[in-house]
């Protein structure tokens, strides 16, 4: 049985070494912990304890390390991993590393566990909801990608390299408020990069967005991470297709997101996919360009209007979050405290363009900060507090 602790205190410094399938890292003064890779699913720090099978042997010291051989020791039946969250992430990355590296020896074999290699296409959808959408929807085998991000907030500089991505998560950590753990959506992330670089240049790509702000940057950001790859690709604007040969122009109901798509309708869509054309290399130069503009500006909020992606003020949202509680305020019978959630489902209801909970309430604590609201709570999540105008 094992047990895993994190170390809040001191940063301890951790070395590795790969010998397939096997990962092994050495915590001083005189642990090995050793990773056997069970799977070529990549993992995260949540779920790092599921796909594989890991374990830890004492040793004498930092020297004996270099040539440890599992093998030659007998470990513990039970055992502890201490390790600082930070390291832990670190642990989590050479891990990744090594699975992509074994991905890649897989696929040189004619019988593996290669995960693209009994597909006929490749799908990088704009929302890992939709993804399951498109897993379901599409009848042919093939291998689906789910994006991780909303790119309509937080920053897009130079998020296709690791600086960007850096100072995006700084960004998201220090104002979004996140149940996930720490170091989750980094990693997820990563391993969703990781997956398009494994995509074989022989199966065709096809791009599933829709007309916001989210998927249109998505939309530029993953043809530019591709840029390198000679994969015949397709985009599956959802939105345009289902007003195609689903809907008409004049349907009451308007789609925005591929979040909105039914698994019947991604069928449909799919069949149609020989009247799609393949991007040219012209198309493809132009949104290249366009992520190269887009990822040179440091602001937090975009939007998409008139078939362009603009950056907006920061406070975009903040006179409708503060009209929305005047108006709830007047339906009470005394002005009193308000549920955070109730605030911001409200403005969710009359803001169809924009659906990030989570950006709202970090601006419903900006308003906090600067005055215009009182708390009554503590803000850190929409649940556990309630705000009101101030007096």
């Amino acid at each position: 049985m094992s047990m895993v602790k994190f170390i809040e205190k001191e940063r301890i410094a951790v070395k590795s070494k790969v010998r397939f399938p096997f990962v092994y890292f050495y915590q001083e003064p005189n642990r090995v912990y050793m990773y056997k890779m069970e799977s070529t699913e990549y993992l995260t720090v949540s779920n790092w304890t599921q796909n594989g099978e890991w374990r830890s042997f004492e040793i004498a010291d930092e020297e004996a390390f270099e040539t440890f051989k599992h093998e030659e020791t007998n470990p513990p039946e039970g055992f502890s991993i201490f390790v600082y969250q930070d390291v832990l992430n670190d642990m989590v990355e050479e891990v990744n590393n090594s699975i992509q590296q074994y991905r890649y020896l897989l696929a040189c074999k004619p019988f593996s566990r290669n995960p693209f290699k009994e597909v006929d296409s490749v799908h990088i959808v704009s929302s890992e909801s939709a993804a399951g959408t498109v897993r379901i929807g599409v009848q042919h085998p093939k291998a689906v990608i789910g994006f991780t991000e909303f790119l309509a907030i937080g920053p897009i500089w130079k998020l296709h390299e690791k600086e960007g991505q850096e100072y995006r998560n700084e960004w998201l950590f220090d104002h979004i408020n996140s149940e996930q753990e720490e170091f989750e959506g980094e990693n997820k992330f990563r391993n969703m990069l990781r997956e398009i670089e494994d995509i074989p240049e022989t199966l065709p790509i096809y791009i599933w967005y829709g007309n916001d702000a989210s998927e249109q940057t998505f939309l530029r950001f993953i043809l530019y991470i591709l840029r390198h790859k000679a994969n015949v690709i397709y985009l599956m604007n959802f939105v345009e297709l289902y007003e195609k040969y689903i809907t008409t122009k004049d349907a009451q109901h308007k789609f925005l997101y591929t979040s909105h798509l039914a698994s019947q309708d991604v069928r449909v869509l799919f069949e149609k996919r020989g009247e799609v054309k393949a991007l040219n290399e012209a198309e493809l130069y132009q949104y290249h360009k366009e992520w190269e503009t887009l990822s040179q500006a440091k602001g937090v909020l975009r939007t998409f209007r008139d078939n362009k992606i603009m950056e907006v003020k920061q406070n975009q949202y903040d006179s409708l979050i503060l009209n929305t509680i005047k108006i709830l305020h007047e339906a009470q019978e005394q002005k009193d405290f308000i549920k955070t959630g109730s605030v911001i489902g409200e403005v969710l209801e009359n803001c169809k363009e924009f659906k990030h909970a989570d950006y709202l309430e970090y601006r419903i604590r900006e308003l906090i900060y600067t005055g215009f609201l009182e708390l009554k709570g503590v803000p850190k999540s929409m649940g556990h507090y309630r705000v009101k105008l101030r007096s």
